[in-house]
């Protein structure tokens, strides 16, 4: 089968495309030991007690440390924070430093906080799930703290089959 019959057509990809989301920095770790990852799939999951769902590519070194248990940080990136979403986006390889030139402090879960973050949510895992060509994966948040009154970014992508 080539690839424009197993592809749905009729502007599906376009239109899902147009689902907004929020642009995020993952942290997790501490020292020489932390690093952080562009998160664009994430969802507040519930009220009582508050959780979150978050969407991982598979063999993300991330998402095992926090489905190991490791707790991890949620930085909600504001608008127009173009320096925090290059910085990120290029992604870390396991050993990586991923803060340099970044400022940080220590959340109360020891992942690291960006200075430059709009919010940021203390997390630890609490499900996973295979969905599609992604994890998904469920959190409770422990703690939080807006940091400022700036919109957060938000990406709409022209088509939904890739980044």
């Amino acid at each position: 089968m080539s690839d424009s019959e197993s592809k749905p057509s009729g502007g599906l990809y376009e239109a899902l495309g147009r689902v907004p989301s929020g642009i995020y920095i993952l942290t997790v770790g501490a020292g020489e030991n932390a690093t952080g990852m562009l998160a664009s799939w994430v969802q507040q999951a519930g009220f009582e007690p508050p959780m979150i769902s978050l969407a991982i590519k598979p063999g993300r070194h991330v998402a095992q440390r926090i489905e190991a248990g490791e707790p991890f940080a949620l930085n909600v990136v504001a608008e127009g924070d173009k320096r925090l979403l290059k910085h990120f986006g290029k992604g870390f390889e396991p050993g990586q430093p991923a803060f340099e030139g970044i400022d940080t402090e220590p959340t109360a879960v020891g992942a690291p906080a960006l200075a430059a973050a709009l919010a940021v949510l203390e997390c630890r895992a609490s499900a996973g799930v295979d969905a599609s060509d992604h994890r998904v994966v469920v959190a409770h948040v422990t703690g939080g703290a807006l940091r400022g009154d700036a919109r957060p970014m938000v990406h709409v992508r022209n088509r939904a089959d890739h980044y």
